[in-house]
């Protein structure tokens, strides 16, 4: 299972929270819970049948809602568990427990919860009930923690728009035996939890910005791995462009990247699509050579963005 060495990388980014609520005896108490929860944690990716994962599964489950239970345990970073992925928004109001569970081959389950931050330090949990399996249309749906359509997160793009915050999460799913998946979707808030999918991505129609799915799903060829992240200086989330390897777009498990860049940058509440971030120029007789959309000094050629070569615009 590849997912491990990703949830590596995962652990090393983990926000490194102060434990300055906890007291002494509570940090012994939650390192013994914590110690405890390292081998079914394993277990879960690593078991040997999906019996003993299941198994493993409802131990750690359990065994993680008994630690969150002790005060302000959500100052205490539980870095050990390097299977599970544990992400935090810039103003720490939360954080993500999400990992994965596969039961065979084509059956593979995210689970997690959401830990709030709370002023008395007391538990606010939302469990994330993976309902993919039963979606007709993940990219159109829209849902809260026990309608979530499943990933393992490993990144969160605060934005905000009309005093509204708004969380965009990058996701990964070991969707099955040929194809895998990465997922762009907003998170956000109301007074009853938390609701994932939002009519944010708009994608350009002629001259006009037509909305459109509630979630953005990549899916592609097993183990390819095409890139998909945020360029904080760019602003904007970047992906590789996928393209079929036998001509066959419609079947996901023939895409492959090809080198090309395309991605979403925020404008006005919405991730408004950009079809091209590089260009290729190709001399006679060349290969083709990718050119940034930045100038000789490094500044971004923010005009490019929009297709207008002629004029630029460098950064402040």
């Amino acid at each position: 299972m590849k997912l491990f060495p990703l949830l590596l990388v995962f652990a090393g980014f983990t926000t490194q929270l102060q434990a300055q609520h906890i007291s002494k005896a509570d940090i012994v108490l939650l390192a013994k819970k914590e110690d405890s929860l390292k081998v079914p944690a394993l277990r879960i990716l690593n078991g040997t049948n999906p019996a003993a994962k299941l198994s493993s599964d409802s131990i750690f489950t359990r065994g993680l809602v008994r630690a969150l239970k002790v005060k302000h345990s959500f100052d205490y970073p539980f870095d050990s568990l390097i299977t599970i992925s544990k992400i935090y928004p810039p103003d720490s109001s939360f954080r993500i427990f999400t990992w994965q569970m596969a039961i065979s081959d084509n059956v593979i389950r995210q689970h997690g919860a959401i830990q709030m931050r709370t002023p008395d330090g007391s538990l606010k949990l939302y469990p994330l009930i993976d309902k993919s399996d039963v979606t007709e249309n993940m990219s159109d749906t829209i849902g809260n923690n026990y309608g979530w359509m499943g990933a393992v997160y490993y990144k969160i793009i605060p934005t905000t728009w009309q005093n509204k915050n708004y969380y965009t999460l990058l996701g990964f799913d070991e969707n099955n035996i040929r194809s895998d998946k990465k997922i762009i979707e907003i998170l956000t808030f109301n007074q009853d939890g938390p609701i994932f999918g939002s009519r944010s991505f708009v994608f350009e129609n002629g001259n006009v910005f037509q909305k459109n799915m509630a979630r953005y799903v990549m899916e592609f060829k097993k183990d390819v791995g095409p890139r998909l992240t945020y360029d904080p200086e760019l602003q904007m989330i970047v992906m590789e462009h996928l393209v079929s390897e036998s001509n066959q777009p419609l079947k996901k498990w023939t895409l492959i990247p090809d080198g090309d860049y395309e991605g979403f940058k925020w404008i006005n509440g919405k991730w408004a699509y950009v079809s091209k971030i590089f260009n290729d120029i190709t001399p006679e007789g060349k290969p083709p050579t990718p050119k940034t959309i930045r100038d000789e000094k490094g500044n971004v050629e923010y005009e490019k963005l929009k297709g207008n070569e002629g004029t630029t615009t460098p950064t402040p």
